[in-house]
């Protein structure tokens, strides 16, 4: 059975919301989500491959339809348990600056703690910016290079897209992906452990 759902126009995180309650209603069968907007059709790839379901992307007419396959090949009990297993780090930062008190050193300090987490053990699943913090991930940032370290390493970059529309960066995001509020507390919900620094 295909169902179809148009999330076309609604604003984040509602595509992922709606996809995820119709993915709740089915045992087995196709989904198809309709999305006018990159960061809509990403969010809930990520959010159905999360799931162990299977997504196959096509664009047309300026939207896209994700076709996703749930019930064949998923397991999503499974795919849950062995990240448990496998320590689910998170690190959430909600700002550019480190602490509470002098600018500068808050800089600093936000420098140091990125620069060391490239190889620290074990190393985090996620790194979720939020608030002042997506300055870290964009065009500019003092940090960019040991961000995108992380990144080549495996370690997932999530920033707020609202956010980054908030303070007019969502076109200078330099690495990493543009992620709504739903996938974020979903990712602090399974985290085995949540740093923040």
């Amino acid at each position: 059975m295909t169902k179809v759902i148009d999330a076309r126009g609604l604003a984040c995180p509602q595509p992922v919301i709606n996809t995820k309650k119709a993915l709740e209603k089915i045992e087995e069968g196709i989904l198809i989500v309709i999305v006018d907007n990159v960061a809509a059709r990403d969010n809930v790839r990520r959010f159905a491959e999360s799931q162990g379901c299977t997504v196959k992307v096509e664009e047309g007419n300026g939207d896209y339809h994700l076709e996703i396959a749930k019930g064949f090949s998923c397991e999503v009990e499974s795919k849950h348990r062995e990240a448990k297993e496998n320590d689910n780090i998170v690190v959430y930062i909600n700002s550019n600056l480190m602490g509470i008190g002098d600018e500068e050193l808050g800089r600093i300090l936000m420098g140091a703690f990125l620069k060391t987490m490239i190889g620290a053990e074990p190393q985090p699943k996620k790194i979720i910016f939020i608030n002042s913090g997506v300055k870290l991930a964009t065009e500019g940032s003092e940090v960019l290079e040991s961000i995108i370290e992380m990144e080549k390493k495996g370690i997932e970059i999530l920033s707020c897209g609202t956010c980054l529309n908030f303070y007019g960066l969502k076109e200078k995001l330099q690495v990493g992906v543009i992620s709504n509020m739903y996938d974020i507390i979903e990712s602090l919900i399974e985290a085995d452990k949540v740093i923040s620094p």
